[in-house]
């Protein structure tokens, strides 16, 4: 026996619309909004009653238009459009990441569609990019994007035939920072490194933390001989600046630097990337007069690449690195310089 129900279904309909979590919206062909469920005032902030008769258009981020009226133009030639996703302005100004499900009913000439708010998802996702190539900690390029950076950056100055350095920082001693006041002291000093560091640079330039201690600097479209040494004293100057009061008096690190540039040091990125001291190599302390702009000069070998602040290798008050016999043959020098 057929069941037949007794409850009015068609009756039911719009209490079982204005159930859903998803909000309902059917649109006529000029965009106009002839029905909506009561779920759009939790999605954009209208009750029903202030959305019937506008233009759903009007509710739409400007930068998603083009691509919004393409879908539209998609479902309205009679193809369902499922897993749309664009963005919403919420009456309080906000922006709403909606997902869609779209279809044209001709019979009606309406299309008919099923909005999902997904912004949580789209933050939680932008998250998970950020972090998939930036340090959790400082927030800085992470070495997987800085490598994808450098390799860019290396084809276009072979292209251009232009000129790029990398700067390579380590503190000194942080594990003792560790030891005595903590790790999250520790990671308060490394976050203050890294934005004296932004500060430095260009926006076209690239500050990472590779590890650790360790941050490398990739400077871009170097236009002049004196580029590099003013950008190494420039960063000496700002990360030699007292840390703040809420550091409880405790003295800026000092750290080492050294260069490697493009073309002079390598043309390729594990080459760059190799000059860096072995561990062992003891580094001087240099003073204030050794790394002063005043000094000018770019004298370096072509076997190696120093520290470029001034011709501080021929420097009497410069101590020559000391090195055991397996650093001997080290291609890239570095200095350290003192802390604040």
């Amino acid at each position: 026996m057929k069941f037949m129900p007794v409850v009015d279904l068609k009756a039911l309909y719009p209490k079982l619309l204005n159930l859903m979590l998803d909000a309902v919206f059917v649109v006529d062909r000029d965009n106009r909004i002839v029905f909506v469920s009561d779920a759009c005032e939790a999605l954009l902030g209208y009750r029903a009653d202030q959305l019937i008769g506008t233009l759903i258009t009007d509710y739409m981020h400007p930068d998603d238009l083009a691509a919004t009226g393409a879908s539209i133009a998609r479902v309205m030639d009679g193809q369902p459009h499922v897993n749309f996703r664009n963005r919403y302005i919420h009456k309080d100004g906000a922006i709403v990441h909606i997902l869609w499900s779209a279809r044209w009913s001709e019979e009606h000439g309406v299309r008919i569609g099923v909005a999902r708010n997904v912004t949580a998802l789209e933050q939680a996702e932008e998250k998970l990019r950020f972090l998939a190539h930036h340090d959790p900690l400082t927030g800085l390029t992470n070495r997987s994007l800085f490598n994808d950076r450098l390799d860019s950056a290396l084809r276009a100055a072979h292209r251009h035939q232009s000129s790029l350095a990398l700067l390579f920082l380590d503190l000194d001693d942080f594990k003792d920072i560790n030891d005595t006041h903590g790790h999250a002291m520790g990671d308060r000093v490394l976050c203050t490194i890294a934005r004296r560091l932004e500060h430095c640079v260009r926006e076209t330039d690239t500050v990472a933390r590779m590890g650790g201690d360790e941050f490398t600097v990739l400077l871009t479209d170097i236009q002049s001989a004196d580029a590099v040494p003013r950008k190494v004293e420039q960063i000496v100057t700002t990360m030699a600046e007292p840390l703040g009061t809420e550091f409880g008096g405790m003295k800026t690190p000092s750290f080492s630097i050294g260069v490697a540039c493009y073309p002079a040091d390598g043309e390729d990125a594990d080459t760059l990337l190799s000059r860096k001291c072995p561990v062992g190599h003891v580094y001087p302390t240099l003073t204030p007069r050794c790394h002063s702009p005043r000094r000018p000069g770019w004298a370096v070998p072509s076997d190696r690449a120093a520290v470029r602040g001034g011709d501080w290798r021929d420097d009497p008050g410069c101590a020559q690195a000391h090195r055991s016999g397996s650093d001997a043959g080290s291609p890239r020098s570095a200095c350290r310089f003192p802390g604040g």
